[in-house]
């Protein structure tokens, strides 16, 4: 969905040392201030929608993540690095051009981007409560406390918040002491596919008994062939001693 503001057209990004790209310069300085604002660069949008993905099977809204964002392309570099990002009106989740993305935070509190960040919360929330069995189950109220926590930290030793920092934290977020095993874990299970899960724990089970049991039956049948072995050799007269024998008689 195309944005209907017209001022801003352009934007020149700068490479930080913390590897994350801050606007020094926007067509439109009225409505937006660059202090501490942030561009998420393609390389990092794209891993935005790797961690988005596994909230799909739990109802996340495409459109939503698409009106967060306004699309940028790069348009030239600076001999000192500096790029120039002009505004394209393509849908960033449907680009096959890698393009920058800066949220619409023009309303931070009621705007595209602040409703996005609220849906992705929730949702993150829903999955941890399905995948994790915490004694209550864990809160909106909770992650953000702990999101909070984090920002404020950062602005108190004079670090700026990166707004790939901001998504990446509620889309990575575990409670302390809990852990996500791996990217399967992160979808709900059918009652079929637990069903086949026990099931396949059951047949593994049973194969290592069956191992088990025909390798000591085997040792069994070595024992005994080696107890008749050693009879045969004690209870064999020695021909020799029979020779002698008879010359005596």
């Amino acid at each position: 969905m195309s944005k209907p503001t017209t001022k801003l057209t352009w934007c020149k990004a700068r490479l930080g040392e913390d590897m994350n790209w801050w606007i020094s310069e926007i067509s439109d300085p009225v409505h937006w201030d660059v202090d501490g604002l942030g561009m998420i660069d393609p390389r990092q949008f794209q891993h935005i929608i790797d961690l988005l993905e596994p909230l799909s099977d739990y109802g996340l809204q495409n459109e939503l993540v698409d009106d967060a964002f306004y699309s940028f392309g790069i348009d030239s570099v600076d001999e000192d690095k500096t790029v120039l990002l002009k505004r394209v009106q393509d849908s960033i989740l449907e680009s096959e051009d890698p393009l920058f993305a800066l949220p619409d935070v023009l309303d931070e509190e009621k705007g595209p981007y602040a409703d996005l960040l609220d849906h992705i919360t929730k949702l993150r929330v829903k999955m941890l409560n399905d995948l994790i069995d915490f004694s209550q189950n864990l809160t909106v109220e909770e992650l953000e406390e702990e999101i909070r926590e984090a920002q404020n930290a950062d602005f108190m030793e004079g670090r700026a918040s990166h707004f790939f920092n901001e998504l990446t934290a509620i889309l990575e977020y575990v409670p302390d002491g809990f852990e996500l095993d791996d990217d399967e874990d992160a979808k709900p299970k059918s009652e079929d596919e637990e069903l086949e899960k026990d099931l396949a724990d059951v047949e593994a089970g049973t194969e290592v008994d069956e191992k088990i049991e025909e390798d000591d039956t085997m040792k069994w049948d070595e024992e005994e062939e080696e107890e008749e072995e050693d009879y045969e050799e004690t209870t064999a007269p020695p021909d020799e001693n029979i020779d002698d024998e008879d010359e005596k008689r």
